[in-house]
């Protein structure tokens, strides 16, 4: 199985719980309002980290489809300021992770510092999953890698590039087809 595949699996898989809740309240992603409280060289940086999870192949990457942009827009107008602030400080700390800038690194140090996160992250949701007998909901606050990849993660699959080129798009409602021939390969449905 791809990299690719695994991780339309898991954006499928995991929705409101990984992206919070409002998105799917409301019943859609926020627009653009011009008022992120990030800066241009931050929402950079959020694209080269979101690069660095999901790159051009023989589809586009994350950065194609302005995932950066998306992140900046969504902590900003959906996250609370605690989880504002744990955000940035992530990215932070990221940074000192990185000995100075992410952007500053080689591509293959990249990958192996959001490797590392990746790991960790999955370790605080392991163990905390421990202590609390499986419920997670209110036991700690997520590693800030999480929200990243989470938010990299919805916010190609969401986009234009993502749902048309990466994934096939058909337009709801569209018709139902109960004997849909499956060819093996062939790219998940976006609606």
């Amino acid at each position: 199985m791809e990299r690719r595949e695994l991780l339309k699996m898991i954006a499928a898989a995991t929705g409101a719980a990984m992206i919070g809740v409002p998105a799917f309240v409301y019943g859609q992603a926020p627009a653009p309002s011009g008022n992120s409280a990030f800066s241009a060289d931050e929402v950079a940086r959020l694209d080269e980290i979101a690069d660095t999870i999901l790159p051009r192949t023989k589809t586009p990457g994350a950065k194609d489809a302005g995932v950066g942009a998306f992140m900046a827009t969504f902590v900003t107008d959906c996250y609370t300021p605690e989880y504002q602030a744990l955000f940035r400080a992530g990215l932070a700390e990221l940074d000192q992770r990185a000995g100075g800038r992410f952007v500053s690194l080689s591509p293959q140090a990249r990958s192996e510092l959001l490797r590392a996160l990746d790991g960790e992250a999955g370790r605080r949701i392991n163990s905390m999953a421990v202590a609390t007998g499986g419920a997670t909901a209110n036991a700690a606050k997520p590693h800030y890698f999480t929200m990243i990849k989470q938010l990299t993660l919805f916010g190609f699959f969401t986009s234009k590039v993502g749902a048309t080129q990466a994934l096939r798009y058909v337009a709801v409602p569209g018709r139902y087809d109960g004997a849909a021939v499956y060819e093996p390969g062939t790219p998940a449905w976006a609606t």
